[in-house]
């Protein structure tokens, strides 16, 4: 079906949610193209190349969403979705919300310079057997794994408010994951960029020293010790910054949480939650970044929004639903894991904004702490407002020194007396892309950051 006869699709399906009797209707079709490459010891391990498709139907009943889906553009299945949407949308609630949708417009492409899509597949599978041979440095280095992942999103949406867009989504990934071991050990490390842009991330990049270094440090590792334990100053890296940001604070700002009241930053607008140092974004809008979005999956322009401001917790993060609930405007962060899935309010890109202190000098006024790198995971706590986080490894610092690498470890604490602790911030800022489900299920594309964050919190000892 050509383009224009997909969108009439949509049109005439929002057309018969409204003649239902919707208040407000959207539809969305959304494809998404997946490939990758993942090579182990040389070996293609692994080759992925598929595409899946839908169109999710929507309709306001005043107080709850009624959805319906369809695998394709058949005009009678999408018809039946969308009355399926208005009957899911019924409910005999007195309490009636007026919603605020954007009117968007406009073909919109991604900004990319090398589209993933004019690359040969050969090409792809070559990044990572590059990855992964550039690693061969060392016998002990006992496993070497190369990935390469792309993912091409083709969305357009049309709603009763008037918009009618299209938007593309690119992403970019590769790695190099490492494992060495000395007979008695076994540690990893990885390394490799990703992010909104083309295969010109790929072309960009060294392979050669990522690989080689994802190597290197996996080598050094299998020297640590291990880590201590206890309440310490710890210095996280932009990793670990991120996660806290993230797992912490993030998902406790996240508009249906409030809605709710099952988070511990409900009500918390205008109170000092942390240090004057601190600032924290989600911001959809950053140039690149694995988590960025020009819409929202309701037709929002993304956005910059402030959570934390020096220190004072300033707001949330909004779907149309929860910001109609709050009396607040939508902020684009209603997501989806794709067409078959329900919205939910969900982050983009959440980061520490950056302090005054070179990484090297905060180091140097340190007189003994741990210093973070790279993290493997962390979990998220909106109700109690708990942070943990497991930590790749790390660095003992003593008198303002690097002294030795430490193994994998721990960190956990209250996230708002984390927060208050924070003393020093680098001026730099990294951002690391991923992927963020809510509850066991519905991914979506994110990234988290933050410059390097000098606080205290409780460590616990490595293996």
């Amino acid at each position: 079906m050509r383009a224009e006869e997909a969108q009439d699709v949509l049109h005439q399906a929002v057309d018969r949610m409204r003649d239902l009797g919707a208040v407000f209707a959207d539809a969305r079709s959304q494809t998404v193209r997946v490939a990758g490459a993942t090579t182990i010891n040389g070996n293609l391990k692994q080759l992925v190349e598929k595409s899946t498709g839908g169109v999710c139907l929507r309709a306001w009943g005043g107080s709850r969403w009624g959805y319906g889906t369809a695998t394709s553009f058949d005009r009678d299945a999408v018809l039946r979705a969308a009355e399926e949407a208005v009957s899911n949308s019924r409910d005999d609630s007195a309490v009636r919300l007026d919603l605020e949708p954007a009117v968007s417009r406009g073909d919109h492409r991604a900004d990319v310079r090398v589209h993933p899509d004019s690359v040969d597949l050969d090409e792809k599978i070559q990044a990572a057997l590059d990855l992964d041979r550039a690693q061969a440095i060392d016998d002990r280095v006992i496993n070497r794994t190369g990935a390469y992942s792309e993912e091409v999103k083709t969305n357009a949406l049309v709603n009763s408010a008037g918009s009618d867009v299209s938007w593309e989504e690119v992403r970019t990934i590769c790695r190099a994951m490492s494992i060495a071991a000395d007979g008695q050990r076994m540690e990893q490390y990885y390394d490799g960029p990703d992010s909104t842009r083309g295969f010109e991330v790929v072309r960009d990049a060294d392979l050669e020293e990522i690989g080689r270094n994802a190597a290197r440090e996996a080598i050094v590792t299998l020297s640590a010790d291990r880590a201590p334990s206890g309440n310490m100053t710890v210095i996280s890296d932009p990793m670990v910054s991120g996660l806290l940001a993230h797992e912490a604070m993030g998902h406790a700002s996240e508009g249906d949480e409030i809605t709710k009241r099952r988070s511990f930053l409900t009500d918390a607008v205008g109170r000092k939650v942390a240090s004057d140092l601190i600032t924290m974004y989600d911001d959809g809008t950053v140039p690149g970044a694995h988590g960025s979005i020009r819409f929202d999956d309701e037709g929002t322009p993304a956005s910059k929004v402030t959570i934390i401001d020096h220190g004072v917790y300033q707001g949330y993060m909004h779907s149309l639903e929860t910001a109609s609930r709050l009396g607040v405007h939508p902020t684009g962060n209603g997501r989806a894991e794709n067409a078959g899935k329900r919205v939910w309010v969900r982050m983009t890109n959440t980061f520490f904004g950056p302090g005054d202190w070179d990484r090297d000098e905060l180091i140097a006024d340190t007189k003994e702490g741990i210093l973070c790198d790279k993290m493997l995971n962390g979990m998220e706590d909106p109700v109690g407002g708990c942070f943990e986080a497991k930590c790749l490894r790390g660095y003992l610092v003593r008198n303002g020194e690097i002294v030795k690498p430490v193994q994998s470890f721990t960190l956990t604490g209250k996230s708002i007396d984390i927060l208050s602790s924070v003393d020093a911030l680098s001026k730099e800022v990294l951002l690391d892309g991923g992927m963020c489900g809510k509850g066991i299920e519905d991914w979506v594309r994110v990234s988290t950051g933050g410059p390097y964050m000098r606080a205290r919190m409780i460590v616990g000892g490595g293996q």
